[in-house]
């Protein structure tokens, strides 16, 4: 008997400690053309989700977000967010979750453009029909549902991090 009750603490600790499949690395992909555009981390920190780009196809490591603005609400690291480089910055920040694979409430800045949108993620686990891999679906928002989503493809550190 203690024996099965202990395999059911572990089984339970286990569900509970288990990583949010949106964690990870990811590919954002161009929903027009299907090029692979960069290559991202996302992680959680503090029970909130942020993202960053570990690097981007065609952008030199070093160039900077320029296009954004000095600063931005709740921006999550201190400094001037133009002279940022576009590399390791956080620009998906401050998302939270009440189930696995799903995060809203957050922001999305494009580094391309400096642009500013709400930002919700779902998971979207591969189906063999719709979601072929493991997808995010990645949707940024002006308000009152208005918006467009990407989705992105599950990948691993080398190749997202690997982009020239």
């Amino acid at each position: 008997m203690r024996k099965l009750f202990l395999i059911l603490i572990i089984g339970v600790a286990g569900f509970v400690l288990a990583a949010d499949p949106a964690l990870g690395y990811w590919l954002s992909v161009d929903e027009k053309t299907g090029e692979v555009t960069a290559g991202w981390e996302v992680y959680q920190q503090d029970s909130r989700l942020y993202g960053r780009i570990l690097s981007a196809a065609g952008k030199p490591r070093d160039k900077k977000a320029e296009k954004c603005r000095e600063s931005y609400s709740d921006f999550p690291v201190a400094g001037k967010v133009n002279e940022m480089t576009v590399i390791n910055t956080p620009w998906i920040y401050g998302l939270k979750s009440d189930r696995p694979g799903e995060w809203y409430g957050g922001t999305i800045i494009d580094p391309a453009s400096g642009s500013q949108y709400q930002c919700k993620i779902t998971y979207r686990p591969a189906d063999g029909d719709r979601y072929k891999v493991d997808t995010l679906e990645m949707r940024g928002e002006i308000g009152f549902g208005i918006g467009r989503s990407q989705y992105w493809q599950k990948s691993n550190r080398a190749v997202a991090a690997s982009l020239k």
